[in-house]
């Protein structure tokens, strides 16, 4: 205080009305930053460095995470702590409203998965869903299929209209990244995509098995309302698309290259996610996104 007012009154009144001695106050303005200041400065500028790299997605177990494997010892706690002071916030999101369907009866599959989303090995289960992107003046829709296993995306689908072509592009995708055995269980909820005949039949000659969420109960596909949740969050919500082509572009880059390669998951104990031979990917840097 007595720092912030020098100049307006002197050192002496304000040492004698603030009772601290002025030998006190020249021996505090000349000493050198402690170690813990000095940590805590630099702790920050890699909380910064580490915020930035990863373009705000990234909250505090996150970055703790990064910051340990650079070899900076730091806690979830103490990285928080630091965020708040610095009021550095990742993207988050609100809670979702959901309505009750209007449904069919036609191809409706019981629940096979019964919210088992905890898998010991890949190509076991994968969960599937139908997503709105709003670009300009339309909506695009985002078809996904994730592996539970390792909470990769390993089929995706990108279209100006939300047909079962859209859903069967993603799992053909998905089926021809992955060596399948005959059972895989495939997982999604009762929209007539994933309804129609020849979205099963496509499950049927791929000898995979379907099931599918209880009546408006998205909590029974709750991985893929989790990925989306974070895909709005940190990509949709934080800019505006001008172009389709900029739109399947940025979606591109989120997927392939930041969250199958790089983003940590809070499901795998914020570990690199695994590959498709059980190693771990190196940590990387995320390039430019791809024009085009």
């Amino acid at each position: 205080m007595i720092q912030e007012h020098v100049g307006s009154f002197t050192v002496s009144l304000m040492c004698r009305c603030l009772e601290v001695s002025r030998s006190g106050y020249y021996r505090w303005r000349g000493r050198l930053p402690s170690a813990r200041t000095i940590r805590k400065i630099r702790t920050i500028e890699k909380i910064r460095e580490t915020f930035v790299e990863f373009k705000g997605r990234y909250g505090a177990p996150r970055i703790a995470c990064e910051l340990q494997e650079l070899g900076e010892p730091c806690s979830r706690n103490y990285v928080a702590k630091l965020m708040q002071q610095e009021h550095i916030k990742a993207r988050n999101g609100k809670g979702f409203r959901y309505s009750q369907p209007v449904e069919g009866s036609i191809n409706v599959s019981a629940n096979l998965l019964k919210r088992c989303f905890d898998v010991d090995r890949p190509n076991c289960r994968w969960t599937s869903d139908i997503t709105y992107i709003w670009v300009l003046d339309r909506w695009l829709y985002l078809a996904v299929v994730m592996d539970l296993y390792s909470r990769r995306i390993v089929g995706w689908a990108f279209d100006s209209q939300m047909t079962d072509e859209l859903t069967r592009r993603a799992l053909k995708m998905a089926l021809e990244r992955r060596p399948i055995k005959p059972g895989l269980l495939v997982h999604s909820d009762r929209g007539v995509q994933y309804r129609s005949q020849k979205y099963q039949d496509l499950l049927s000659e791929s000898k995979c098995k379907p099931s599918m969420s209880r009546q408006a109960n998205c909590w029974d596909n709750a991985a893929m309302e989790s990925f989306f949740s974070r895909l709005k969050v940190e990509l949709v919500y934080a800019g505006t698309f001008e172009s389709e082509e900029q739109a399947k572009s940025e979606v591109f880059e989120y997927i392939e290259i930041f969250y199958n390669r790089v983003r940590r998951h809070s499901a795998l104990g914020y570990v690199i996610l695994p590959t498709n031979n059980g190693h771990t990917t190196k940590r990387l840097v995320v390039p430019q996104t791809p024009q085009g």
